[in-house]
């Protein structure tokens, strides 16, 4: 994807439950987000300073990435709650504009 003014991506901000996740959860989970990446404009991470993380992704529609979110492992598992945002780009650094 080209990244334009007025193109939308989607937010994903994941909040840590209570439940407890082994080395397997998180590598299944970093497999299923790398492997998304592979396919459309994915960044993501942790947080240093709280429990959680952040996608920032490519999707078609809200619908196409409310399923992607869906088939993480971490949310599959209630390791992790989430709240997805809509979020239109405005600024962008001119190194990456087509």
């Amino acid at each position: 994807m080209g990244m334009k003014k007025g193109n939308k991506l989607y937010v994903r901000i994941d909040y840590r439950t209570d439940r407890d996740f082994t080395e397997q959860d998180f590598q299944e989970h970093l497999a299923y987000v790398e492997s998304v990446a592979c396919e459309r404009y994915l960044v993501g991470g942790g947080f240093s300073n709280t429990d959680g993380g952040m996608l920032l992704f490519e999707a078609q529609s809200y619908e196409e990435a409310e399923q992607i979110v869906q088939n993480d492992p971490l949310i599959q598992r209630g390791i992790y709650r989430y709240e997805l945002y809509v979020w239109d780009l405005v600024v962008l650094s001119k190194n990456i504009e087509d």
